[in-house]
Formats: structure tokens, C-alpha cells, sequence
């Protein structure tokens, strides 16, 4: 959900992977929608086609020997096991932000809580269209009570226990 800390983590996590000498990217939802994914919108078939996309990109820079991070909303079941497939299960982290939809919307951090409220954003995820948590994440971080550090913390220990660091794509 917007507002949860994906990119605030992505790009600390991907700052301590380059330090440890771990070729690494952050691959942004925000970012990508303005280029890559500008001819796209937020109805399912859109959001389904952006999130298949991320996936590949992702899936070129693991290739490559890359961390490929991606700060993505993937409100569907099927949109995280799509991705899974795309990017090989062996490669694929799943890591589950999970701040309470309260403090999403009172970080706010680009005002679209507030836009979505007046009807200006009409499928804006968690007011207008659906998130549904994951089943069984890999990892789940709460960023309403744990720090920045402590979540790429999490994330790195739980790389070099999986043998993930260095090809895997943390989503």
C-alpha cells in the first residue's frame, strides 16, 4: 500500500547490499509507472500487465547476477505468484510490508489518501480497489514498529540464510 516504507527500505536496502559489494537495484513502481509503464492506468488488466512487466525487468537484472528489489503494490494473489514464475522461484524473496492501513494513510507521504477520499483517484488500492495480504510471505516487516535499519537488517539475514544474496529479487 502506499505510504507502507517499500521505498524507503528499497533504496536503504540496496545502499547496504552495494556496500557489501552486492551489485543491486531497486526497481520503483513510482518510477517505472512515469516511464516504462506511463501507457498504463490502475484497472486490473492494467495493474496486472505493469506488475508483469516490473517481473520481467527484474528477471533481466538477476540474469545479470543482480539483487533486483522491487517496490511495487501488488494487491492480487496472482500478481505475486506471476511474478514468482516469471523471476524462477529459486530467485524469488517475497517480502510482505505490513503497516496498518491507518499509518499508510496518515504518512501520506504524495497526498493520494486524501485525493482517493474526494473521489479523484477512484481505484486507489485499500479505499477504492482491494489489497489482499499474502498467505505465506517469506518475510514480513512492520514499519510502524520497527526501524528502517532493523527491516534491512531483516531482509539481509534472511538473504544470506536463504543463499539468496546476489540473485534474487526481493518484491
Amino acid at each position: 500500500m502506499s505510504g507502507a516504507g517499500k521505498s524507503t527500505i528499497a533504496r536503504a536496502l540496496v545502499e547496504r547490499l552495494k556496500a557489501l559489494g552486492i551489485r543491486s537495484t531497486v526497481l520503483d513502481g513510482d518510477v517505472l509507472r512515469t516511464g516504462l509503464n506511463s501507457d498504463l492506468g490502475f484497472s486490473e488488466a492494467d495493474r496486472t500487465e505493469n506488475l508483469r512487466r516490473v517481473a520481467h525487468v527484474a528477471d533481466l537484472f538477476c540474469r545479470e547476477g543482480f539483487v533486483a528489489i522491487t517496490a511495487t503494490i501488488s494487491p492480487e494473489p496472482e500478481h505475486r505468484d506471476n511474478a514468482r514464475r516469471i523471476v524462477g522461484d529459486d530467485r524469488f524473496v517475497e517480502v510482505f510490508i505490513d503497516t496498518p492501513f491507518e499509518i499508510c494513510e496518515e504518512r501520506d507521504p504524495k497526498g493520494l489518501y486524501k485525493r482517493a477520499r474526494r473521489g479523484e483517484i477512484p481505484q486507489f488500492t485499500g479505499i477504492g480497489s482491494p489489497y489482499h495480504a499474502p498467505a505465506h510471505p517469506d518475510l514480513t516487516l512492520r514499519t510502524h514498529s520497527a526501524s528502517v535499519e532493523r527491516c534491512v537488517d531483516d531482509i539481509v539475514e534472511h538473504l544470506a540464510r536463504k543463499h539468496h544474496v546476489g540473485a534474487g529479487v526481493i518484491g
